[in-house]
């Protein structure tokens, strides 16, 4: 990110803010309930003190604006030896990075305002006759990952959907894939964190159950083997749903990362889905796939998010540094830290250290 990306904002005293202005993204046509919502969320850090270096990693939310997900700026204050806003490598999404060239205390605290809108995306209207071409940028989204190939039983099981289905379209091809997705996978609330997206391993064990990036990169997978591109967004819950308890956190938010897919199509943009709520209400609320709420909420999610939840980056396949032993991550949800060698266990907030806190802001503009 170019040093002039970055505006300063006045009247921190020591603290560090930066708003990142983004060239805009491709969206789909959207209505929005008139009403918005702004939050602050922020993380509080304590990493051990012992050893002679730490080095700290935040996802921060996205700063591509767009009509749903507004950044207003991050701020931090803390004792870190260097500390800065910097980019995901690789990526235009914004992360924290601190660094402690000695022993002794180790704490920051990283708050970021960000507004929300519901999103809708109209998709009755559609027609694919006359669409514009894919852009460049989104067929980056049409690419195999390490968890994510596109060939073998990925590519197979897709086409078997879209045969069964005889979905001729974009937008009816990736509702088969939607559909198969949901009654075919279901949430496992035992495994840790948001699950590992492995696509492949999942198909070929036959066992789909999972948690949000396990069921979302299934639907994500499936759609690019079928030629749509579809893209993961990570990020983390920030509110109570207003209709679905199960689907929100407010408060401590420390354990509620969360992520969400979308699929593109030409000549409206991107469109939201979301199986894997699908799957998780069933789990929670003990009801069947074919039950009415949940039926309804399968329905809703095919081109709506509640957004109680902000996305932080799309990347996959990530190195946050090289000389670090963190290596690859499959996705960047949850905080990273190297303490003299020592990966902490971003899942376990209590023995990281971290805390992760939401609130609402009432009114308008950046307080912090």
């Amino acid at each position: 990110m170019k040093r002039r990306d970055f505006i300063r904002l006045a009247g921190l005293g020591g603290m560090a803010a930066s708003l990142y202005p983004i060239p805009s993204i491709v969206s789909a046509q959207q209505v929005f309930r008139p009403k918005t919502h702004s939050y602050r969320l922020t993380y509080k850090i304590h990493l051990p003190d012992k050893g002679k270096k730490a080095r700290l990693w935040l996802p921060l939310p996205d700063t591509n604006d767009t009509p749903h997900q507004f950044s207003q700026g991050s701020v931090w204050s803390g004792n870190a030896s260097i500390a800065r806003f910097e980019s995901i490598p690789g990526t235009t999404a914004p992360m924290f990075y601190a660094e402690w060239r000695s022993s002794g205390p180790r704490n920051v605290v990283v708050s970021s305002v960000v507004k929300t809108t519901d999103r809708i995306v109209e998709l009755d209207t559609y027609s694919e006759r006359n669409a514009a071409a894919i852009p460049s940028e989104v067929k980056h989204y049409l690419r195999t990952t390490r968890h994510i190939p596109l060939d073998g039983i990925v590519r197979k099981t897709a086409l078997s959907i879209l045969q069964e289905s005889r979905a001729d379209t974009s937008l009816k091809k990736a509702r088969a894939i939607y559909d198969w997705v949901v009654e075919n996978a279901s949430y496992d609330s035992g495994i840790r964190g948001c699950g590992r997206g492995d696509v492949k391993s999942m198909l070929e064990s036959g066992n789909l159950g999972g948690k949000c990036a396990d069921i979302n990169a299934l639907f994500v997978g499936l759609a690019r083997a079928a030629g749509i591109p579809a893209r993961d967004n990570y990020g983390i819950r920030i509110d109570e749903s207003a209709t679905h308890k199960p689907l929100g956190r407010s408060g401590d938010v420390s354990t509620a990362q969360h992520c969400r897919p979308e699929f593109y199509l030409a000549g409206l943009g991107w469109v939201p889905v979301n199986p894997a709520d699908v799957r998780q209400l069933a789990l929670d609320e003990d009801l069947p796939v074919t039950h009415p709420r949940v039926a309804a909420l399968r329905e809703k999610l095919f081109g709506t998010w509640e957004m109680n939840w902000v996305a932080f980056n799309h990347g996959q396949d990530i190195t946050l540094a090289k000389d670090t032993p963190l290596g690859e991550l499959p996705f960047f949800m949850y905080p990273q830290a190297d303490v003299s060698g020592h990966i902490q266990d971003s899942l376990e907030p209590a023995e990281f250290v971290y805390q992760i806190v939401s609130s609402e802001l009432v009114g308008t503009g950046v307080k912090f």
